[in-house]
């Protein structure tokens, strides 16, 4: 099946396993979306991904976190930069969701990290997803 925006298709996917208490989540790899699975994992909100070499395409399997009493960790995902409507933002203006408590993916000219990694690191960029 041919996607138009895959990195919706992964963040759609992950919403509807934490809504479904699901303990992993498989989807089509890239390069892309293991880059946003590493931000994920490296900023807590999943607990690991793994990428199988699977015939035709790789694939991506994400293991989710849950907190005490099967609460989920991922509490909302929210797709920014869209292929119609690209959202950048420079370093001053990098976003700050939900005054800090939830993380901005960014893909700067330094690789995808976090909007509080890209201050530090003094880059802007685009503006891939919100997550809280």
């Amino acid at each position: 099946m041919n996607v138009t925006d895959p990195i919706a298709d992964m963040l759609t996917r992950i919403r509807n396993a934490g809504t479904a208490n699901k303990e992993t989540v498989s989807m089509p790899s890239s390069k892309v979306l293991v880059e946003i699975a590493r931000v994920l994992e490296e900023e807590g909100y999943i607990t690991s991904y793994d990428v199988e070499d699977t015939v035709p395409q790789k694939t991506l399997t994400i293991t989710l976190k849950y907190g005490p009493k099967r609460s989920r960790v991922i509490r909302g995902l929210r797709r920014i930069s869209k292929p119609g409507l690209r959202i950048y933002s420079s370093v001053d203006d990098l976003p700050r969701v939900l005054g800090g408590l939830g993380t901005a993916i960014v893909s700067t000219s330094k690789g995808m990290m976090c909007d509080r990694d890209a201050r530090k690191a003094g880059v802007g960029g685009e503006v891939i997803a919100y997550v809280w």
